[in-house]
């Protein structure tokens, strides 16, 4: 008897229809990991070790400072910001840190969705405009408090997603 196609498939599709969907647990313990490996980047990063995240540099107000994060949109606002900065500095030790940057967003984006929420593309074109003229003028000083900052940052972010965040 010749099955063909459709019976192939038929016999497959108990398989298929029990494939789930990574629980939101799992998604958010990944996110919590992955802050975890970043913070510990930039504490490695030598510079880094006396710098105080409270530091006021003038020139750098794009540069967001430490303020509670309640929502998961508002986490990816804060990670695009972070993320074209470090893309924009030369510096060879933020390069890793960038790429984990996205895959975070990438990893709250799943976060959302699972939960219903929907993030909105951030446009990074539009994010930072006078990010070139103070690279210019003050590189070390832009990724010293960039990094520091960003570490408040994803330690507060920390803390949010042990509480479970909206969106």
């Amino acid at each position: 008897m010749r099955c063909g196609t459709l019976c192939h498939f038929l016999w497959l599709l108990p398989f298929l229809s029990y494939i789930q969907a990574v629980p939101t647990q799992k998604i958010q313990n990944d996110a919590k990991t992955l802050i975890k490996i970043i913070v510990t980047r930039i504490n490695h990063i030598s510079h880094m070790q006396s710098v105080s995240s409270k530091q006021k540099v003038t020139g750098l107000d794009f540069i967001p400072e430490l303020h509670p994060t309640r929502s998961l949109s508002k986490m990816d606002q804060i990670l695009v910001i972070y993320k074209q900065v470090l893309t924009h500095l030369p510096s060879r030790n933020v390069v890793q840190i960038s790429h984990d940057l996205q895959n975070l967003r990438d990893l709250l984006y799943m976060l959302a969705t699972s939960k219903g929420c929907t993030i909105s593309e951030t446009n990074e074109q539009q994010t930072l405009k006078s990010l070139s003229s103070v690279l210019e003028s003050s590189l070390y000083s832009t990724e010293v408090v960039a990094l520091s900052r960003l570490q408040g940052s994803l330690q507060d972010m920390l803390q949010q997603l042990d509480q479970n965040p909206s969106c």
